[in-house]
């Protein structure tokens, strides 16, 4: 059964389908655990529709305009996104913290100007913690499908006239969307970030809905092939909601269930399905775009006040997504649209374009300026703390290898991200100007010799990890080696809210990845840590220092909020949460100790009092994120490293806590 008109009710009712999907996972609604693949299902009707538009206009006795094309994709994509981008600037003057505020404005500069999705390549992965605080991350998608407006119909309209008509348009399509798709498998197993937001390896998405339309203009289903084609389509898509899962490696191979499951449904054309063509479904399914555009900020919002846990908020965001999404619709997306089509061309144009100008411009500006005094002086110096760090951590983090301090060296030190941000203090409690620390490492690589990740960083910790073992006995024998890393998150995973997708999910294995920390991976974790202290201390005194306390939420951000909304907060871990967190790997670190000779370095009694572990002192933030001390909490610890470089040494095995030298943290 077909609907009147050119109305596609399969094609409504599958976008609703898809933004459900998304936006149900992005609330944090674990039955829809692989809703994410919403976006690969949008993609695939977004080929599908642009091929039938720009193929009917080529065989329409007027022929295709580029400039028609364009300017029909520009009134459906930008009046509601630059509405949204408008909101956020506007609101964000008086809500967001200083470095919070210039993101924002350059990812509406990206946005606007879809280019976000390469900026996005460029930051953190799609499915780290660390991207869901940026309040136009969802528009990756739309940057993606707007360069595709931009290539395709300049590859349709010469393949047309260079083929005289589509008969060749097929296997073109097709070859390309083979291609496409064996560059994307290709490259995410070398770069999953790359994979995910880099237009070529999504085009295929986009293509395989060309590739159904041609297939449709040579062959129809009968009405009983066409239920089983839908059946059989919308099963994959539903499995795909249900059963992927982040961390499934995507878009790979398993994208291919999703998207063939779209293909599918296009293909039945079923327009009065039950699945597809219920009101509710058809009502979502024409407001999807708005309700696309508007839940992410909401989603954002939660976490950015601290909401996301608490289920009267998020359902409150989700009426709230319904509410604004029907509110766009309505109000923006229909008016404008059908206003600037009764607009001559070129009117129309010069007004998207002062659209786009007014909204980009400030955007720009913001990106670039401070606004010094836009929110109190006290709430920018808390926020300014998130800034407060190792000041080389880029360039070092990238070299795996650098000098600290004069060219004297008297200590290496080995060490991941919280070894970087800490080695300062090392330098601090140098006795001479002169003197310098040798640090070797990088973020998210455990010390740890025969170790593997299952994380991006296996294999450039493989040849970090390879060459230290290697070279380590002749590598300036008898200085001291101080080893300092986020010890226990290689083996139990993160705390629940970090750039873990699954908390408590080890990083670190040595046959094969884990999904918890088994009593096996534990053993091996304990031999193989035990053999690399032994290993260096064999050619150097030896010093494992104890790990970090780990807050949980990033400090800058919750105190200088706090401080903006006029709360008290206050910050900190007890000392029996980070025992408990800790105690597996502070007594492998004593066997160590007894077994090499390593002494232990404990940083407890410099941060922490009798019962907890504060995350500021005297107002001031120790931590530039959630786990890493930033330049002002480091030096807390300099007299921790001090008698290292004293001429009086300890004996071995001792930890160090001078407790008439330290400072407490309040």
């Amino acid at each position: 059964m077909r609907s009147a008109g050119n109305f596609r009710y399969d094609i409504n009712g599958l976008r609703a389908w898809a933004v459900v999907a998304v936006v149900l996972y992005h609330f944090g609604f674990s039955c829809f655990s692989g809703g994410f693949v919403g976006v690969d299902v949008f993609f695939v009707i977004s080929g599908y529709l642009m091929t039938g538009i720009i193929l009917g206009a080529l065989a329409a006795p007027s022929g295709f305009s580029f400039w028609s094309f364009y300017l029909a994709r520009a009134r459906r994509i930008l009046p509601a996104l630059l509405m949204l981008c408008a909101v956020l600037l506007a609101l964000g003057w008086f809500l967001l913290l200083p470095s919070d505020y210039q993101r924002l404005g350059k990812h509406v500069w990206g946005s606007v100007l879809f280019t976000s999705n390469r900026m996005f390549m460029k930051e953190a992965g799609y499915f780290d913690v660390a991207s869901h605080d940026k309040w136009l991350l969802h528009t990756w998608s739309l940057s993606v499908e707007w360069q595709f407006y931009l290539l395709f119909p300049v590859l349709l309209v010469a393949a047309w006239r260079w083929f005289g008509g589509r008969r060749w348009l097929l296997p073109l399509l097709g070859a390309l969307a083979l291609a496409s798709l064996g560059y994307c498998l290709v490259l995410a197993l070398k770069a999953p970030s790359k994979a995910f937001y880099f237009f070529p390896a999504r085009a295929w998405e986009l293509l395989a809905g060309g590739v159904v339309f041609l297939i449709q203009s040579r062959w129809q289903p009968s009405s009983r092939q066409s239920i089983w084609i839908e059946r059989t389509g919308m099963a994959l898509i539903i499995g795909a909601l249900l059963l992927i899962t982040p961390q499934i490696r995507w878009p790979g191979l398993p994208s291919l269930i999703p998207v063939g499951g779209a293909a599918l449904v296009l293909l039945a054309r079923r327009d009065r399905a039950l699945l597809t063509a219920n009101a509710l479904a058809q009502w979502l399914g024409t407001r999807s775009y708005s309700i696309y555009l508007w839940h992410w900020p909401l989603v954002v919002a939660l976490t950015y006040f601290e909401l996301s846990m608490q289920p009267l908020a998020v359902a409150a965001a989700l009426l709230l997504t319904l509410l604004l999404g029907h509110l766009s619709y309505h109000w923006i997306e229909q008016p404008s649209g059908r206003r600037l089509g009764q607009l001559r061309p070129l009117v129309a144009t010069a007004l998207v374009v002062i659209a786009v100008v007014i909204v980009a411009g400030p955007a720009k500006v913001i990106r670039n300026a401070e606004f010094a005094h836009r929110l109190p002086e006290a709430v920018q110096r808390v926020a300014a703390e998130r800034d407060n760090h190792n000041p080389r951590l880029g360039e070092c983090d990238a070299r795996t290898q650098c000098q600290y301090g004069g060219p004297n060296t008297r200590a290496i030190v080995l060490g991941d991200s919280h070894g970087q941000a800490i080695v300062n203090a090392i330098v601090a409690s140098l006795p001479e100007p002169d003197d310098g620390v040798l640090f070797i490492g990088t973020s998210g690589c455990p010390i740890i010799f025969g170790a593997q990740l299952d994380s991006p960083k296996q294999e450039v910790c493989q040849k970090i990890l390879s060459r230290l073992q290697q070279t380590q006995a002749s590598l300036l024998p008898g200085t001291p080696v101080i080893v300092i890393s986020r010890t226990s998150y290689y083996v139990f995973g993160g705390l629940e809210g970090e750039a873990d997708v699954t908390p408590h999910k080890p990083v670190l294995y040595f046959t094969k990845p884990q999904d918890r920390p088994s009593e096996w991976l534990l053993k091996q974790y304990r031999e193989h840590y035990v053999e690399t202290a032994c290993a260096l201390a064999a050619n150097h005194p030896l010093y494992l220092v104890r790990p970090t306390p780990e807050m949980g939420v990033r400090v800058p951000e919750a105190l200088g909020l706090a401080l903006l909304f006029k709360r008290e907060r206050k910050l900190f871990v007890s000392r029996e949460a980070y025992q408990q967190r800790h105690a597996f790997v502070s007594q492998v670190q004593d066997v160590a100790s007894k077994q090499c000779g390593a002494r232990i370095l404990d940083p407890i009694p410099y941060l922490c009092d009798d019962q907890q572990c504060s995350a500021s002192h005297k107002g001031r933030p120790m931590y530039y994120d959630d786990d890493h001390l930033s330049e002002f909490g480091n030096r807390f610890l300099v007299p921790m490293f001090r008698p290292i470089f004293s001429e009086h040494s300890m004996g071995e095995g001792h930890v160090y806590q001078h407790g008439e030298d330290r400072q407490k943290p309040l």
